[in-house]
């Protein structure tokens, strides 16, 4: 590893020190964002075990049409002859579904109830958390607030956030140390 390596990776200088500091940076940020999304799905798995809700059969009928539209493109992108037509039973699907929808249900409520809804501050605050990792992070910023789709999505995840950060207020979080492999491989 030398200066002109460091330079083949961005660092117009090639100061080694920057290159170890941007990829310490780098690592950081990714363990953050895969233990953020192993709790994450932790409590959403909690929430969806616990939640006793009645799931409406036409929300569960949409959901498994979702899930075969998913299948047949996943099909389709990895070459499937005639993967728009391939049998996909509705039964492979229904559980899943049934899961989803409960799921979304109960978040909704909980939403609802606690108002956990995104702020401004939160979307712009998580918009520039995702900017950072970019050269040009302004440039993401303006990019992520250029069109609605895009702050709709950044919206979604903050009230993730929210419900997740809701539900691990109110339950017993027992810390567990990983080794770095485990975290990654997660």
């Amino acid at each position: 590893v030398d200066a002109e390596f460091a330079k083949s990776l961005g660092i117009a200088d090639g100061d080694l020190a920057k290159l170890r500091e941007d990829i310490r940076n780098n690592l950081q940020r990714e363990v953050k964002f895969r233990l953020v999304a192993r709790n994450k799905q932790a409590a959403l798995e909690a929430l969806s075990r616990t939640a006793q809700l009645e799931v409406p059969k036409a929300l569960v009928s949409d959901e498994v049409q979702r899930l075969q539209e998913s299948a047949r493109a996943d099909l389709k992108q990895r070459g499937v002859k005639d993967a728009d037509t391939a049998p996909l039973p509705e039964e492979l699907f229904r559980p899943q579904a049934e899961q989803r929808v409960r799921l979304g249900l109960a978040v909704a409520e909980l939403v609802k109830q606690h108002k956990l809804e995104a702020t401004p501050e939160q979307i712009r605050a998580h918009v520039d958390e995702l900017a950072q990792s970019y050269e040009k992070p302004a440039d993401v910023v303006t990019w992520y607030y250029g069109k609605r789709e895009r702050l709709a999505e950044v919206e979604a995840a903050v009230v993730e956030k929210n419900v997740t950060d809701f539900i691990f207020s109110k339950v017993k979080v027992v810390e567990k140390n990983l080794p770095f492999d485990d975290v990654m491989a997660a």
